[in-house]
């Protein structure tokens, strides 16, 4: 998973961070009016009227990000510090001097984002609204706090120079923390990668190691992960969660390695105790994957124990309905479609039309209903993975 796709998925938590931070703002604001208002430095009336103003505006991402649930936009970040900036804007203008310090919070808000980009936008547009502030409260003083100095140039100097620059330097600083921290991130990523990449590997060869047993080759679990994330998209999984629900596919039958091979193999109809011994390898799967670490082995635990389930309780373990994970059903209209579509030296494969015509018949009884309908939907992508991908061999 890559950078974008890291922050894409934190983003709504992101956006909800910010929308709270807000609302801290609007804590400060009223604080600001309270001091200002009984003080009697301005026109209280105006003062009620921006500062009220400004409370509304800043309760805009809450409503926005929290209330109507917009929070997976990358628009968002813009409007936020927007906001930010329009409030300190009127506040500035309003309270002159005293509140010089609101400039810090666009500059917080944007260093949120881990976009470098962002912080040079909150600096540029901050710089732009403590000026207009100031020329604003300077030549119309009589509705504001009055500015300490009557002459424009020294209001240039001693009060809009050093907010500039106080924003600047902090801008500067922010600018490479949130460098530092994007640098941070990507070697973050960079050893996920190696690690996911790494864990894929040792699930796939085990996943062979307990096919080779049964004679199967490794063509099997291939198909079998690509049926899973056909399933997966459709059943509108994210695309992290596909690909680890595609991985884990392969280990369904990690049970088997615990299987004697005279029994895997056998040519014949089993008896009823070797058939009993069969059954256990679903047992033996969540039992191998219980200690083992991370989401995709949880998965794959559950896909091990549960694939051979059947929707009307006739299944493995006697599971029913709703009790069997979605993801076990899923598997399950996987493995079967692959099971009956592969010829093995103990029988033929059956055609692809077949296969199909027999997992539809047994929606509601051995199948989900819902995952047969995504099956049907979706059958010409079964189709191409089965054709793309044949068994090498048979031995």
């Amino acid at each position: 998973m890559g950078e974008k796709t890291l922050l894409d998925n934190n983003y709504i938590k992101i956006n909800h961070i910010a929308s709270k931070c807000m609302r801290i703002f609007i804590v400060l604001i009223v604080a600001l009016w309270c001091f200002s208002f009984f003080s009697g430095n301005c026109n209280r009336v105006v003062l009620s009227y921006v500062m009220s103003a400004a409370a509304v505006i800043a309760f805009i991402p809450t409503f926005v990000i929290d209330f109507l649930k917009y929070d997976k936009s990358t628009h968002i970040k813009y409007i936020v510090i927007a906001i930010a900036v329009i409030d300190c804007t009127l506040m500035n203008s309003i309270l002159s001097h005293t509140c010089l310090v609101v400039w810090i919070f666009p500059i917080l808000i944007s260093s949120l984002y881990y976009n470098r980009t962002l912080v040079l936008y909150a600096s540029l547009f901050s710089i732009i609204g403590v000026l207009a502030a100031n020329l604003y409260n300077f030549y119309l003083p009589e509705f504001t706090v009055a500015p300490i100095y009557n002459d424009i140039n020294d209001q240039m100097l001693f009060t809009i120079f050093p907010c500039v620059l106080t924003i600047c330097i902090l801008s500067f600083v922010a600018y490479f923390i949130v460098a530092r921290n994007s640098d941070m991130l990507r070697n973050i990523i960079s050893s996920s990668e190696e690690m996911k990449s790494n864990q894929k590997e040792l699930i796939f060869a085990f996943a062979e190691l307990s096919e080779s047993k049964s004679k199967y080759t490794g063509e099997h679990i291939k198909r079998v992960a690509e049926y899973m994330k056909i399933l997966g998209e459709a059943s509108g999984f994210d695309e992290e969660y596909v690909d680890m629900l595609s991985t884990a596919a392969m280990m369904h039958d990690i049970g088997k390695l615990m299987i004697p091979e005279e029994i895997l193999d056998k040519p014949g109809r089993l008896t009823d105790e070797e058939f009993a011994i069969m059954k256990s390898h679903v047992l033996y799967g969540d039992a191998l994957l219980e200690k083992c670490p991370g989401e995709i082995m949880k998965i794959a635990r559950i896909i091990a124990k549960e694939h051979h389930e059947k929707w009307d309780g006739t299944g493995y373990l006697g599971m029913k309905g709703e009790e069997i994970a979605y993801i076990s059903r899923l598997m399950s209209v996987c493995d079967v479609f692959d099971a009956l579509t592969s010829e093995r030296y103990y029988k033929r494969g059956w055609s692809l039309e077949e296969t199909y015509n027999e997992i539809v018949s047994l929606s509601g009884r051995s199948f989900d209903p819902k995952v047969v309908g995504l099956f049907k939907e979706n059958f010409d992508k079964f189709k191409k993975v089965s054709q793309q991908n044949p068994d090498k061999s048979i031995y």
